[in-house]
């Protein structure tokens, strides 16, 4: 799969692009950027053309007050911070066809608004290490790739592809057209992780440890799966579930 991961090239973790016009030009210049942040309020002659620009990209923008800014730099921020990403985002679109040209049944995890940075470096450890083909988040309401996500998957956040797409469901949609089953790791069902066949092409979904899989995500999934539970914890911890679920599949795809 190395066609598909040169891209993820480790860059200066989060540098910070400050000022109205840079972060324009890093938009233009088309730069991964993880997030940016706007302070309330902010008026300007060139503000309209940021605005502008902000709903053609899909970033999270934050409106914080400017205090917030000045804790992020002490330089002249001009009200208007970026933080460029790690590592460079890439498409599902472009990822899915080129698993099925080397002749390779597609594995991909799509993780529905988990925020933790370092249960998305543990994920992408155990996904890099499982053969995971890529990783998909929501543009919103995911973990950060920073330092501490990146140091906590051993570095596996630069060879594994990360897909940032600011509609889950739709970007699922797209992966049964291609012939992905959607497998939702969920408490709400009584079939087991077992019961799903993983040898075929396959989407499996996990979501917050507070919310779980979205409403949206769990009606259209092919298949609702749970991890059995016995003793007196009623969950596991959502990078374990993962492991757990993503060692299912890899057993069997290797037993055939």
């Amino acid at each position: 799969m190395e066609n598909f991961r040169r891209s993820s090239r480790p860059k200066e973790n989060n540098e910070f692009v400050f000022g109205i016009r840079a972060v324009i030009e890093a938009i233009k210049a088309g730069k991964d950027i993880e997030s940016i942040y706007i302070q309330r309020g902010l008026t300007g002659d060139i503000i309209p053309e940021l605005k502008g620009l902000l709903k053609t990209i899909d970033v999270p923008v934050h409106n914080v007050p400017v205090e917030k800014l000045n804790r992020m730099t002490l330089k002249n921020h001009q009200g208007v911070i970026a933080v460029i990403s790690a590592i460079t985002f890439q498409k599902i679109e472009d990822i899915i066809p080129a698993i099925y040209e080397k002749g390779e049944t597609p594995l991909v995890l799509i993780l529905d608004g988990i925020t933790d940075v370092r249960n998305m470096g543990a994920i992408a450890r155990t996904a890099a290490c499982t053969g995971v083909h890529a990783i998909i988040v929501p543009t919103k309401n995911s973990a950060q790739i920073n330092a501490d996500a990146i140091k906590t998957s051993a570095g596996a956040l630069f060879t594994i592809p990360v897909c940032r797409h600011e509609n889950l469901h739709k970007t699922a949609l797209f992966l049964q057209e291609c012939g992905l089953q959607i497998v939702a790791c969920t408490e709400k069902t009584s079939d087991l992780i077992y019961a799903p066949d993983y040898t075929v092409p396959t989407a499996i979904v996990m979501g917050a440890e507070d919310e779980g899989i979205s409403n949206e995500i769990m009606r259209m999934a092919n298949h609702l799966a749970k991890i059995p539970m016995f003793g007196e914890i009623g969950s596991l911890n959502v990078s374990v579930s993962t492991g757990v679920i993503l060692y299912e599949a890899i057993r069997q795809r290797t037993n055939g």
